[in-house]
Order: C-alpha cells, then structure tokens, then sequence
C-alpha cells in the first residue's frame, strides 16, 4: 500500500508538468475574428460652399472644447458650467461608466484562481450507532484560458466600458448645446418683447391720433376702429411671449438640475442675442469623424461585438481545470489538529461538451449577425455625422443671409412708417396705408429677431455636429473633483 502511494507521489509531479507544458504551447491561442476598425472612406472636402465666416481650417482644439466662450456671453458660460456639474442625464451617463467599469473588472476574476475556505460539522446515525464528522479546509480552482474566452470576455468589457465613456461624451456635447439653444430662445423671447413694445406704444400714439381726428370730425369711425384693432392684435402676442419666456427659464433650470423658477431673479436682466464670431474653422470631414462622441461610440460597440463572438467560439473546444484542497478531518473535535486528520488533493480535469444539439454553433451565428448589426450601426453614425454637419453647414451661412435681407427691410419698413405717419397726419394718404406700414413693421422687425436667435442657435447646432463640448467639460469635472478630494459624486 505505501509501495503505491509513493509510486502515485513520484507520478504526480510529473503529470503536473505535463499538464502545464500543454498550457504554455497552447496558452497563446485565442479562438474567434481579431478586431479590425473598420475602413469607411470620408470625402477629402467639404460638399457645402464654405462661406459666411466659416474657413476650412484646422479646428482649434482649445475653441472647440470651450465653444460657447465665443459667444462672449459670461452668463451662457456659467449657466453651462453649472449644468456639466448638476445635469441629471451627465450624472445617468457617468453611473453607465462605473457600472461598465465594475462589469470589466468583474470580467478579468475569471482570469485568476479561486480559493474557497469551508468548515462542517455532520452528524448521522445508523443501527442504534450515532457518528459525527468535523471538517475544515480550503478548496482551489483555476479554469485555464487555453482557447482565449476570457481574454475574449475581458476584451469585450473593455470596448463596452470604452463606448459608455463616449456615450457621456455624447451626452456632454448635446447638454452644452441644448443649454445655449435655451439661452438664445430666451434671449429671443425677450428682444421680442421688447420689440413688441415699443410697436405697441407707437401703435397706441397712432391710435390716439385717430381718436382725436374721429371726435374732431376729421376722419371717419373706420380709421378709428383700424388703428384700435391693430393696437390690440398687436397687445395680444405679448401673453404668448411671456409664457414662452418663462418655458426657457423653466427648462434651463432643469437642464442645471434644478428646480423650475429658481433661475428667474438671476436672469431678469435683459441682454442682447449673443453675437457670433466672425469667423469659425471646421476643418475636414475626417476631423469630425474621429471626434464625433456618437461615431466613437458606434466604433467601440462593433468592437466588443466582434470580441464576443470570440467567446462564444471557445465554448467549442474543451475546458482545462487545476483543483485542490487541503484540510482536516475526524470524527472528534479533539482530534481535528492532529497530524492524522490532515487531507490534501490535487490534480487537473478536462471537460467538453461533445453534444448540445448545435446550441454553441448557434450562439456563434446569433453574436455574428450582432456584429453585422453594429457593423452597419457604425457606417450610418458615420453618414448621419456627414450628412448633419453639411446640412448645419448650409443653415448657417444661408441665415446669415436671410438676416441681412431682413435687416434691410427694417430699416426701410421704419422709413415707411416715419413717411405714413406724415402724409397721414396732413390728408395725403388714407389710415389703411399707415396701418400696413405699421404691421409690416412689426412683421419685419420680429422676422429680424427671430433671424438673430436662428443664426446664433445654427452657430451652437453648428459646434454640436462637429463634436466640441467634451473635453473641456471632463477636464474641468476632474479637475474638481481631484480638488474635493474625490468625494461621493466623483466616485459616480
């Protein structure tokens, strides 16, 4: 009997070596397709006629990551500050990355062994015969990665954890601009109250003009009655105006991450439009390709798609497993630390699924057709980045146009009034001429408005096609956080 044991002692190093000698010579294996990104050609220019303040310049990386600065509007700048630090949705994205980054590391454990401590106490009986079994001991494993399924797994992890990083990107980029977007409806909101008002008390001296030369017998209840209904047309948009203006307020407070209504008092002093820059470089088409969050992101999916399928493939080929245990037992506690109640094992095993009636083969197809699917999900982020940025290309150096166009018939509808109200006032023309002077005016004056708020909205939609945003608002959120000592919110 010991003769045997000897002999199985002297084999066992031996089969170990063994064991381990297959592992190196297989260990670099690595079933399944490697990534390769993707080679989807852009154009080498620009389709859109590059006009208006916009240059095919290289875009400067520090303009770009700080856009809304170019508006020269402290106010727009600090409210978006305040939103990359309290908006609900950066918050969501930034929870995405942690959970990403835990499903990572949980998927690199599989890589290492596993080591178990366990402790009983059974008791039984048997023909009037009563037996109690103490134990106690430690149990180890480690399923060796010789066809690569965990590094393929760990990969996988890895490029998911990389696109819930540009998604928040994604998210920094649509949250700066949709700030600005409110900022300039609201500033519009105002600049068309204004506006109104000022037509409103010119309406209302021409409407008191009428009165007097209707009581005097001078003109007749017509022109009475046109200048009073044109005065109040033009009274009852300011309601509307003001809700709107209170609807921006509402949802900058929201997009800050606060309450509605808290931002009224801080923004109750008026300001103009923020004025656009007089220039602005966009670079090539492959620039915005390889800064775009939402194409990074598209990149990042196909890329741990592909890995997947690598992990599926290796449930095709057999598992190699090293276990052991070591530990104590006896049948009485007093005897459970003694030498003779020590126990050990260890070896390796082999397991292969030889029959699953195809479930892998069809694992394997169901991850490939994923892959085709995220394969095409890139190639239209990439066409939908184009395709956006040309049409925001086109928007804003054709309303800078229309603005213009505008501008100048303002100017020339204000002439028409001045000149109405003079020929009025001594009976060379009738009211009615007046009165459509008047409304087109205001029709014009409003357009002229509301251009000002689209050029400067198409200038913001502008930046978020081109990607900017991002880096300066992670940057700034690091920077803090390192400075509060990594706090609650930073480890989110």
């Amino acid at each position: 009997m010991n003769n045997s044991l000897e002999k199985y002692a002297r084999l066992f190093p031996v089969g170990v070596a063994l064991f381990f000698m297959i592992v190196m010579l297989t260990g670099c294996a690595t079933v399944g397709p490697d990534y390769v990104v993707p080679d989807i050609s852009s154009p080498a220019a620009w389709h859109s006629q590059l006009k208006n303040g916009i240059v095919g310049d290289e875009m400067e990386p520090g303009a770009l990551a700080r856009w809304w600065t170019t508006l020269g509007d402290p106010v727009l700048s600090g409210l978006i500050d305040r939103a990359v630090a309290g908006n609900l949705d950066v918050r969501k994205a930034r929870a995405r990355v942690c959970a990403a980054r835990a499903r990572r590391g949980l998927s690199k454990t599989d890589m290492f062994p596993t080591l178990e401590a366990s402790g009983s106490i059974k008791k039984s009986r048997n023909n009037e015969q009563e037996r109690k079994l103490y134990s106690t001991g430690f149990d180890a494993g480690w399923e060796l990665d010789l066809f690569g399924g965990t590094r393929r797994s760990v990969e996988a992890a890895e490029a998911a954890l990389q696109a819930s990083g540009e998604d928040l990107r994604n998210v920094l980029v649509s949250l700066t601009a949709e700030v600005a977007l409110n900022y300039v409806e609201f500033r519009m909101y105002q600049a068309q109250l204004a506006t109104t008002g000022e037509n409103l008390k010119l309406q209302q001296e021409t409407y008191e003009l009428t009165r007097w030369r209707y009581e005097a017998g001078l003109d007749d209840e017509l022109a009475f009655q046109q200048a009073r209904y044109n005065m109040e047309s033009t009274r009852s948009e300011i309601p509307a105006l003001r809700s709107s203006l209170e609807e921006s307020k509402n949802r900058i407070a929201v997009l800050l991450g606060k309450q509605p209504g808290i931002l009224h008092k801080e923004l109750e002093t008026k300001a103009s439009i923020p004025v656009i820059p007089p220039e602005i470089a966009v670079g090539i088409p492959a620039d915005i390709l390889r800064r775009r969050p939402d194409v990074r992101k598209a990149e990042r999916e196909l890329a741990a798609q592909t890995a997947r399928i690598g992990a599926a493939t290796a449930d095709l080929y057999p598992k190699f497993r090293l276990a052991g245990s070591i530990g104590l037992e006896s049948g009485t506690s007093s005897d459970l630390f003694k030498t003779a109640s020590k126990f050990w094992s260890i070896g390796p095993s082999i397991s292969w699924n030889i029959f699953d009636a195809g479930a892998i083969h069809r694992n394997i197809e169901v991850q490939s057709a994923l892959q085709e699917q995220y394969l095409n999900a890139y190639k239209a982020a990439v066409l939908n980045a184009l395709e956006e940025v040309e049409n925001a290309l086109v928007a804003y150096a054709e309303e800078q146009n229309r603005r213009n166009s505008l501008n100048e018939a303002v100017q020339a509808a204000k002439r028409a009034v001045e000149l109405s109200r003079i020929k009025y006032q001594s009976g060379m023309i009738d009211f009615a001429r007046l009165l459509d002077a008047q409304r087109s005016l205001l029709s014009y004056q409003n357009q002229l408005v509301r251009s000002d708020g689209s050029v400067a909205s198409n200038l913001i939609r502008l930046y978020k096609v081109l990607g900017g945003g991002w880096e300066a608002s992670l940057a700034e959120k690091e920077n803090k956080l390192r400075n509060q000592g990594m706090g609650n919110e930073g480890k989110t």
